[in-house]
């Protein structure tokens, strides 16, 4: 089964071109992307690998997890699913900001 593995620390000047090469020292990576910003186009300093193996992606957890790249050190870890990363802002569960406006704080509405 496939694994997808997150890429924290890039810099802003690498290319999904530049990573897939580093990545293709480890075998089994299936794709790699850089993140962008959706207006600019501009880096966001992250990416993800999609790996074929859990054992692939075990393999490139061990070899750039620390990894020096241009002056920064990659942080390389099994990427969580969208669930366990939580519901978001503020402190309190379902605090933050709502797609409704307005943040919901103490006292329910603000308005």
């Amino acid at each position: 089964m496939s694994q997808k593995v997150f890429i924290g620390g890039l810099p802003f000047s690498t290319s999904t071109e530049e990573l897939g090469q580093l990545f293709n020292q480890v075998q089994g990576v299936e794709s790699v992307e850089v993140v962008t910003d959706r207006d600019t186009g501009q880096s966001r300093g992250f990416g993800f690998a999609q790996m074929a193996t859990s054992e692939a992606a075990d393999q490139a957890v061990q070899k750039f997890n620390g990894y020096s790249l241009g002056r920064r050190t990659l942080r390389v870890e099994i990427s969580k699913p969208s669930a366990a990363r939580g519901t978001g802002g503020g402190s309190r569960p379902g605090g933050g900001y709502r797609a409704g406006g307005g943040y919901r704080g103490e006292g329910g509405n603000r308005w």
